[in-house]
């Protein structure tokens, strides 16, 4: 390519790029788990209760916690089917994974229950660490085990966790082919200190995490996620940012073709 075509088609791109911008700015951002708004009457702290039916589903791949606890890349869940939906009081997280025994009589030193939790940050407001928080940005930590049942944690990163003395946290269980189907509820006000006061009017971050007992996974041995966002707030307008790059770099394309096209045809003519 000549170098005044090479200079149009580098000047081209460049006010391509700052008009599409702002698009990509106001996009919605990805890893989004959209929350439904159901009626009162709908009875959505039951796993299998039908309401659930009408709620989307999201998969979200897990990964094995980095961690120096022993075997710790040694966890057997790669991902979780998460749903969530809220009344006008509650907030409801639904999760679903396969676990092929159900690990909740432990007995003997190296028995251990199955277990999932529910991760956001202590003040929605904050960008904690994706591992536990840490002492500027604590997180909340929603806590179901097999064996003991549901608890709801402060932590302010790996191995500070201190148990809320009153927890709002409630969960129900239900074994399902071969796989767990977990519900969390907890009202949407925060109503205590350092607990994560869930609004609809702003979005919040949210991660999970998944314990399969019979592998002997526990404490830092986990199958974990990155973090997600609950779109809870105003929501920006315009299509989610992959359709947006997918048109980004096709008309890119088409510009540099056309453009050494015509450069082509101007050298053939000269």
């Amino acid at each position: 390519m000549p170098d005044d075509a090479r200079k149009l088609a580098v000047a081209a791109l460049l006010v391509f790029g700052m008009a599409v911008a702002p698009a990509l700015v106001s996009a919605r951002p990805a890893n989004e788990i959209p929350v439904e708004e159901v009626g009162g009457d709908a009875d959505l702290s039951a796993p299998t209760a039908d309401a659930w039916s009408d709620v989307a589903p999201v998969r979200v791949p897990l990964s094995s916690a980095p961690s120096g606890v022993v075997d710790a890349g040694d966890t057997s869940v790669s991902a979780a089917r998460v749903q969530v939906a809220h009344d006008e009081a509650s907030l409801y997280v639904r999760l679903r994974w396969p676990d092929g025994s159900a690990d909740g009589n432990v007995s003997g030193p190296r028995g251990f229950a199955d277990a999932a939790a529910v991760q956001l940050p202590a003040n929605a407001s904050d960008n904690p660490a994706i591992a536990m928080g840490s002492p500027r940005a604590p997180v909340n930590v929603w806590y179901w085990n097999a064996e003991a049942g549901s608890e709801e944690l402060l932590a302010g990163g790996p191995g500070s966790t201190t148990e809320f003395a009153d927890p709002a946290v409630q969960t129900r269980t239900a074994r399902e082919n071969g796989s767990y189907a977990l519900v969390f509820e907890r009202s949407l006000a925060a109503g205590a200190q350092n607990r994560t006061n869930v609004t609809l009017a702003r979005d919040v971050d949210v991660a999970f995490a998944v314990w399969n007992g019979s592998n002997m996974e526990r404490s830092g041995r986990k199958a974990v996620s990155e973090w997600y966002h609950l779109p809870l707030g105003p929501q920006p307008s315009g299509p989610p940012y992959q359709s947006i790059l997918w048109a980004v770099a096709g008309l890119a394309i088409v510009a540099v073709l056309a453009i050494t096209v015509v450069a082509v045809r101007r050298a053939d003519d000269e």
